[in-house]
């Protein structure tokens, strides 16, 4: 990286990314915390992960102005391993979750994101946007009208001040009012501190207390593999709908590198695993972050607001907050995907509407991407499997020749052999692979079956067309090309 872009990437937005950063780390506190009692552990290890993810993914990631933190997604994960086997255990699993995902990063798994269809990503989007809005719901059970009445207050903060000027995020304003209003007037409503117990100290360096054996890695290796793998996969395709947002590109290896490094030290330092967030990126987005700085700004703030700020902290009203998400969920949703959808392939739209929906039944983003991509797998071997054969008859030289149109593969060649009629009354036939490729052993076999089956009738056979790859395979796996060749030694 040279200087250049490393100035570009710390300083090239400093006002604005400080700025953002602020909102970030606010937005950050509710999450980790409610994250880290989703997991069943302190709020505290949720709140040093958050730090220390936040701190070194701004130096390591690949994705300048993405945020990382403690995640509800990868706490979903921890809750069995922390029940059964303690905080020790799942300390030493995030560090074997971060080896894992730095040796992903190291074999460049970023390259598997080119299959991940666009209609894949969308569903991916909507469901977090979906995620977002009804995690909020909880939020108001029980509460009276001045709840309602600050969070409509925020949002009204949130849409409406950019109009008078964009000088400062309008979260940030939309927080400060709020919790000014709270203080001042007494109303009973329910705050940060409400949410769990926070103390005052930093995160120090420790080793989990565990045996070092290969019994303790039995136990937390499922755990720290499923963590890695969600944790990469919402983190890569957070990266790419930032890249879409700014416009600009990102280094998906390198962000797994660092989502690796970032979890080894947030195990270290009494943290909980994480990844990218999507709803805090989109927040720092909006509220102007686009640099290393604002993901910098946000864990070192967040920190700083626990250690030195606890006592203002913790009067912040979570109805702002609240407001805050609910702006996220309604700028994540991909609206636009609502009335593209009666003009989109119908295959594209289901598969957007099965990612969601799986997202949003499971609350795994994992399970409905990889429902998401096989489906639209499936679709895609349904389309490209239909093979097309024209018939030509010459009577002079008695010859028949059949041409095929498509690709011939594993799931193809049924539909192949069906437009050959093996009794024809022909002399010769000719099969020209002209318009056509030659995938797999399947569509050899599918050539060996024609040639042998013709052969058995008195029929001279020719395989012509085949280009230089089906060319190769055929000799390499063919068996009508070999002496003595019959369908019985086949």
């Amino acid at each position: 990286m040279n200087v250049e872009t490393i100035k570009n990437q710390w300083f090239g937005n400093m006002k604005n990314d400080v700025l953002a950063g602020l909102v970030v780390a606010m937005a950050l506190i509710p999450e980790a915390i409610a994250f880290s009692i989703i997991a069943g552990v302190d709020p505290m290890v949720g709140l040093y992960a958050s730090f220390s993810i936040a701190v070194v993914i701004a130096f390591m990631g690949g994705r300048p102005g993405m945020v990382s933190a403690a995640t509800g997604a990868m706490a979903l994960l921890m809750v069995t391993l922390v029940a059964e086997h303690g905080l020790q255990y799942l300390l030493a699993a995030t560090i074997l979750t971060g080896i894992i995902q730095f040796a992903l990063g190291a074999l460049k798994i970023g390259q598997f994101m080119k299959f991940i269809p666009r209609s894949v990503m969308i569903g991916f989007v909507n469901a977090l946007g979906i995620l977002i809005f009804t995690s909020q719901l909880p939020h108001f059970v029980g509460e009276s009208w001045p709840m309602y009445a600050l969070v409509i207050g925020s949002l009204g903060i949130i849409y409406l001040f950019p109009r008078i000027t964009k000088a400062v995020p309008a979260p940030l304003v939309a927080i400060v009012a709020m919790t000014i209003l709270v203080t001042t007037t007494g109303m009973n409503v329910k705050t940060v501190g409400d949410m769990g117990e926070l103390t005052s100290t930093l995160p120090i360096f420790l080793i989990p207390d565990i045996p070092l054996t290969f019994e303790t890695l039995q136990i937390i290796f499922p755990t720290a593999l499923a963590l890695a793998f969600v944790g990469l996969l919402e983190s890569l395709l957070t990266a790419q709908i930032v890249d879409d947002m700014t416009d600009t590109p990102s280094d998906k290896n390198k962000e797994a590198r660092g989502q690796g490094v970032a979890n080894v030290v947030a195990g270290f330092f009494g943290g909980m695993a994480g990844c990218a967030m999507i709803g805090q990126s989109v927040i720092n987005v909006k509220s102007g972050g686009r640099g290393r700085l604002s993901t910098l700004i946000a864990g070192v703030f967040l920190m700083l607001l626990i250690i030195v700020f606890q006592n203002v902290l913790v009067q912040i009203p979570m109805a702002v907050l609240v407001g805050v998400m609910i702006m996220v969920s309604i700028g994540t949703f991909d609206w636009s995907s609502l009335t593209k959808l009666h003009v989109m392939p119908k295959t594209d739209a289901a598969v957007m509407i099965v990612t969601v929906v799986t997202v949003v039944k499971t609350h795994d983003l994992s399970k409905g991407v990889l429902a998401g991509v096989i489906l639209s797998a499936i679709f895609f071997v349904a389309k490209i499997s239909s093979v097309h054969v024209a018939k030509k008859f010459e009577e002079q030289t008695r010859t028949l020749t059949y041409t095929v149109k498509g690709q011939v593969f594993f799931a193809s060649v049924d539909n192949l052999i069906k437009h050959f009629d093996f009794n024809a009354d022909a002399d010769h036939i000719k099969v020209d692979f002209s318009h056509s490729h030659v995938w797999d052993d399947s569509a050899v076999a599918a050539i060996d079956k024609l040639v042998l089956k013709f052969r058995e009738q008195g029929k001279e056979v020719e395989i012509t067309g085949l280009n230089e790859d089906s060319s190769k395979l055929v000799k390499r796996l063919g068996v009508h090309n070999k002496p003595n060749a019959s369908l019985s030694n086949h």
